[in-house]
């Protein structure tokens, strides 16, 4: 029944009782839209009436509804709050799940698109322009010369006295060394710290420690190139996406599917079907890199449709989810992944496979990672992991144990969070007037991306005066995947007898502010500012 002012919704909130007020009325309402209970367009009460009747404040039910606001559950407009129309993908039936619809927008009465361009697509790379980006390969700087090249967080307020104590704590009492699978202790923490900040509900027996995200993505290409018979894989990945990630792939051998994204993330309408049917899903829901966007309820549910139809395992890369500037952290896709045959949300998703890392958060020096691993393939994971070999010293699976433990992890992204918030401000701050650019909207992360409307020369042409000028920047066009003229309906199958083409992709530069102070972010912005 469509929820209205004068209805209360069955919700029950306890101070003291672990998770915040707002975390708990977001953790009861996602449920209830998730299941039908709350359907698309239905009006929820207002933040007055709520804050009333659960006995808290008013600004604790405001800060409730604008995190589901930013998941996309819901929508606010002047009518009142109300659940997002686009969540009637989730009741699209299986036959149509390959397919694009629209949908029916309850206050204007007409069919509109559940995705919204973003000019991005499939570029030509530059001639003589590596595919490697520069932030993977940094050269030795000249004196002088500031880099904003992305990728690097800030380590400079990590040691802290909590630092110094797990690390002491865990030289002083050395572990022989743990099990294939890591540290039971850590890996019970890791759980804790996906259940707080992610959503995630698993058990330490489903976490597998690593060495990293991009160790344990090979540790799973591995095992999946077993499980069909050693024949390469097709992997389809986000185009533009992390470079990195795409090149592990092809140096094992397997096929790279380029999908185009837009403003709501990778767009499910390209994946193909039929004998191109790809064995893996490479996404980052929460945060794409390096565009910014982040994939909202409707389409996370309509990947997840798509991959149970189809039989896809989807790859999440949860690379730095947690440093979300507005609201809470997005839960993970992994926290979706509930098949309708599970009663409770512990009964295990069997679709989605995160990986996740401690670099972004902490230091890439940790060389410290995670793989959720759904159940069925957790037991041909482990016995691969056993003949292997884990590769994370006892040493750091202790120290990380301790941090997570003391609470010292959450604190430090806390604080860190405020950090880039304040760094990314200042971006805009000095470069969001230029004429003939724009500075894409982005809630997290340790980048952005500087949007340009037409390049003088091209973007290698101003990769090299911003060098000149002594500032390293990354141009955009080398996060893509594919090479020059390759259209998207080369990759995936046409629609209806008809071709499926992308938009043109995007030119401009991509410029990190984690690896520096705020003194010499602003020098390097100037300099930036002065060559555009």
């Amino acid at each position: 029944m469509p929820a209205s002012r004068g209805q209360k919704l069955p919700l029950i909130v306890q101070k003291g009782a672990g998770a915040s007020l707002p975390a708990q009325i977001v953790e009861q309402i996602r449920p209830l839209i998730e299941t039908g209970v709350l359907k698309a367009g239905d009006l929820l009460p207002s933040s007055r009436d709520l804050a009333r009747q659960l006995g808290v404040s008013r600004g604790t039910v405001v800060f409730a509804y604008e995190q589901l606001i930013g998941e996309g559950y819901l929508q606010a407009g002047h009518g009142g709050t109300r659940v997002d129309a686009h969540l009637r993908h989730r009741h699209s039936s299986p036959q149509n799940s390959g397919q694009r619809n629209s949908v029916l927008d309850p206050e204007s009465g007409k069919n509109v698109s559940a995705a919204t361009a973003v000019p991005a697509g499939i570029p030509a790379t530059a001639p003589g322009q590596s595919a490697v980006t520069p932030e993977e390969n940094p050269a030795p700087l000249r004196h002088g010369v500031i880099s904003l090249l992305p990728g690097a967080p800030d380590t400079t307020l990590l040691a802290t006295t909590e630092w110094r104590a797990a690390w002491r704590r865990a030289a002083a009492n050395p572990a022989d060394g743990y099990p294939s699978a890591g540290s039971t202790q850590l890996r019970t923490h890791i759980t804790e710290h996906l259940r707080l900040t992610r959503s995630v509900l698993c058990s330490p027996d489903d976490v597998l420690v690593t060495a990293g995200a991009r160790e344990g993505f090979r540790l799973l290409l591995t095992l999946l190139r077993r499980r069909v018979r050693n024949r390469p894989l097709r992997i389809a990945v986000e185009n533009p996406g992390y470079p990195s990630l795409h090149r592990i792939p092809q140096a094992f051998g397997h096929t790279i599917i380029p999908i185009p994204v837009d403003d709501q993330g990778l767009d499910p309408q390209y994946l193909p079907t039929g004998v191109q049917l790809p064995d893996i899903v490479l996404v980052a829901p929460s945060h794409q890199y390096p565009l910014g966007a982040s994939m909202p309820a409707a389409r996370r549910l309509e990947l997840l449709e798509w991959a149970r139809t189809h039989q896809v395992l989807i790859v999440e890369d949860d690379y730095d989810s947690e440093l979300r500037y507005t609201g809470d952290p997005l839960p993970a896709l992994a926290a979706m992944d509930r098949p309708a045959h599970h009663t409770h949300p512990a009964g295990g998703g069997d679709r989605v496979i995160t990986l996740g890392s401690f670099a972004k958060v902490l230091t890439p020096g940790l060389n410290l990672g995670f793989l959720v691993m759904p159940r069925h393939l957790r037991d041909d994971l482990l016995h691969l992991r056993a003949d292997l070999g884990n590769p994370v010293p006892a040493l750091v699976q202790d120290a990380a144990a301790d941090l997570l433990v003391s609470g010292g992890v959450r604190r430090h992204i806390a604080r860190m969070r405020k950090v880039y918030r304040a760094r990314r401000a200042l971006v805009v701050e000095q470069l969001g007037d230029l004429p003939g650019a724009d500075i894409l909207p982005m809630d997290g992360g340790l980048h952005a991306v500087l949007h340009l409307h037409s390049t003088t020369g091209g973007e290698a042409d101003l990769v090299g005066r911003a060098e000149g000028a002594g500032v390293l920047v990354a141009p955009l066009g080398s996060y893509w995947s594919a090479p020059a003229g390759v259209e998207v309906s080369e990759v995936s199958e046409s629609k209806g007898g008809e071709l499926t083409t992308a938009p043109l992709p995007l030119k401009g530069v991509v410029i990190g502010f984690g690896g520096m102070n705020d003194r010499k972010l602003a020098e390097g912005l100037q300099r930036l500012r002065r060559v555009l």
